[in-house]
């Protein structure tokens, strides 16, 4: 049988998402074999290829699925404001949102070279499309003055370097806590984008 009882098509291609991604974050996509994936769900090695023709596919779902699922979230919280008070609530939003999916943040940056050459390529759009709500904000500050920034998509990009690195580091018993860090964060990217004293933090 290619699903264990009382599963649904929907439910083990769930199951083979959630297995494959635990595995790809802990062990490396290089190392992960459909035949792995399958036996930590209980679907028959033979019936994966069902549901994903090749680990290629699964890799792309995966990623596309947390870019999807990211800029969606994004949209359902942001609010129109000043690029200051919006490049904030970006920086709370973008640590907040990857801080509770770690396995996510991993093989989004660390696999990306193992993505097959359409695929990338793809993928690389969707991060295109995500770097851009920032890139947008410092653009509209830079035009009002409120920003002093030298080039807009490198600081886009060192911002976006600077948040994700916290997934590396972060603990929840820190010495900080979340709120704390995220103000820390945020005086950061407020450096980084050349805010006016008198405007404050982004």
């Amino acid at each position: 049988m290619a699903r264990t009882a009382g599963s649904t098509g929907a439910d083990t291609v769930e199951r083979l998402r959630e297995a494959a991604l635990e595995l790809f974050a802990r062990e490396g996509y290089a190392a992960v074999s459909m035949r792995a994936i399958a036996a930590r769900t209980g679907v028959q090695a033979g019936a994966i290829y069902n549901y994903f023709p090749t680990k290629q596919d699964i890799l792309f779902d995966l990623l596309v699925g947390h870019m999807e699922a990211l800029a969606t979230a994004w949209r359902e919280m942001e609010r129109l404001s000043t690029a200051e008070i919006r490049l904030a609530d970006f920086v709370r939003f973008h640590v907040r949102y990857h801080l509770v999916r770690p396995r996510e943040m991993f093989i989004s940056y660390m696999e990306l070279r193992s993505l097959e050459e359409d695929n990338f390529r793809r993928i690389r759009e969707f991060r295109r499309g995500y770097e851009a709500i920032p890139r947008q904000m410092i653009e509209q500050g830079m035009a009002k003055g409120a920003f002093d920034v030298l080039d807009a998509e490198v600081t886009t990009r060192a911002i976006i370097a600077l948040l994700n690195g916290l997934t590396t580091w972060y603990r929840e018993d820190g010495r900080l806590s979340l709120g704390e860090i995220e103000t820390v964060y945020i005086g950061l990217v407020s450096r980084m984008v050349g805010a006016r004293e008198e405007e404050g933090n982004v």
